[in-house]
């Protein structure tokens, strides 16, 4: 080193610790990254975002290259301070050596780790992309070294029963992460748009039993009943379907369409045989079913009626359209706020009827609408001076600040 000068010495020095932050630049830049904006730019045709996606798909060859060529710039730039002391203060001189060594030290971590580490970790997205190009050559020139020692390291974690996945870039996400980037966008989205991303997030808490109509209140035709009695039931009847049973509720054969079942009403005498071929197949749900998904599952087979069962195939209840879409007046305003992540107070009526009640002060008719707690409601059916059956409706609440 001695036909060099110092000057040159201290441009190499400075050079290097560059180069030694540019590996720390991408490292953090490429795990900071999101992996579901980097596919976007990808579908949208960004050479670098496929290229950063390949990239990610080989992490342990990455995060190798990266820090092989960090390492190996920090021992050179150690090595350079050494010699840079040496001739400045010469041989001999501890002190001088333990301060340049300390001095070194200091600069890789300021210059090198983390100002690069903290520019990237704020602009992770053109840092990674930026960096790709680069990388990409790297990786493939340090790959003999790089696959040793990561051969070497698979082999130590498979002895430590240490499962590691190769490839990071497309981990499933979860509710509650899905959830917190709904709620981190709203300087993006206005507030009802995430009131309603939020509730189908929360929707997909909910299974089926927590809406179902329950065994003991099903209404149902027993097929092996008297004909008179099957015409009364049918006339007075409440509901458009109707589960059809020999016997036991246990055993359902069928679900009636009401309005197909008509025409056999003008004849003096019911035919069974004939009602048995107007049945529509049952569809039934486990009972830890999804409520959103059996919303689609609804829309997919254009079907408005299950029925809930365990895991013994045991009736348990029954689910409608109309059950995932309203709610029932009876339903407990702790399960409405604890399930659906509504607020409305406790302090006074227990059930969503009774709230209603308290506070219109009288017995509303169907078609009724008012607020209660920011939530539009509206009453779809009363019965003996109860609210039956209401539609809540998201909350309108006036978003503050901002």
């Amino acid at each position: 080193m001695d036909e060099f000068s110092l000057g040159t010495l201290f441009v190499a020095l400075v050079v290097i610790l560059v180069c030694s932050g540019f590996f720390s630049f991408a490292e953090t830049s490429m795990m900071a990254l999101s992996r579901h904006r980097l596919s976007h730019l990808a579908r949208k045709g960004s050479k670098s975002a496929k290229l950063t996606i390949k990239l990610l798909k080989k992490t342990d060859s990455l995060l190798g290259a990266i820090l092989f060529g960090n390492t190996l710039l920090n021992a050179a730039a150690a090595s350079l301070a050494g010699i840079i002391v040496l001739r400045l203060f010469g041989q001999g001189n501890d002190t001088a050596l333990l301060a340049g060594t300390l001095a070194i030290t200091f600069a890789i971590l300021i210059f090198s780790e983390i100002m690069p580490k903290v520019v990237a970790v704020s602009y992770p997205e053109r840092v990674a992309l930026f960096s790709s190009y680069p990388l990409s050559f790297l990786v493939k020139l340090f790959y003999p070294v790089v696959s040793v020692a990561t051969a070497i390291v698979r082999y130590v974690l498979w002895a430590l029963r240490v499962k590691v996945q190769a490839d990071s870039s497309h981990r499933g996400v979860s509710l509650e992460e899905v959830r917190m980037m709904v709620l981190e966008a709203e300087n993006f989205l206005p507030h009802k748009h995430q009131k309603m991303l939020l509730n189908l997030v929360d929707l997909e808490r909910v299974a089926v039993n927590d809406v179902m109509v329950p065994r003991n209140q099903i209404e149902g035709l027993n097929l092996n009943a008297e004909p008179d009695v099957l015409r009364e039931q049918i006339v007075t009847c409440h509901h458009t379907l109707l589960p059809v049973y020999e016997d036991a509720l246990d055993n359902i054969v069928g679900i009636l369409h009401v309005r197909r079942a008509l025409g056999l009403l003008q004849h003096e005498k019911l035919d069974a045989g004939a009602l048995r071929e107007l049945l529509a197949e049952p569809y039934f749900i486990p009972s830890d079913a999804g409520l959103l998904s059996q919303l689609q599952h609804f829309q997919e087979r254009q079907i408005r009626m299950g029925l809930v069962v365990d895991e013994y195939g045991e009736l348990l209840g029954m689910v409608t359209l109309e059950n995932i879409l309203v709610v029932e007046g009876c339903t407990p305003l702790r399960d409405l706020n604890r399930k659906m992540g509504m607020h409305f107070s406790l302090d006074g009526a227990k059930t969503l009827n009774g709230l209603i009640l308290e506070h219109l002060q009288d017995i509303p008719e169907a078609g009724t609408s008012l607020k209660i707690a920011d939530y539009p409601i509206e009453i779809i059916q009363t019965q003996d001076r109860v609210v039956k059956v209401v539609k809540v409706f998201p909350a309108l609440r006036t978003r503050q600040g901002n």
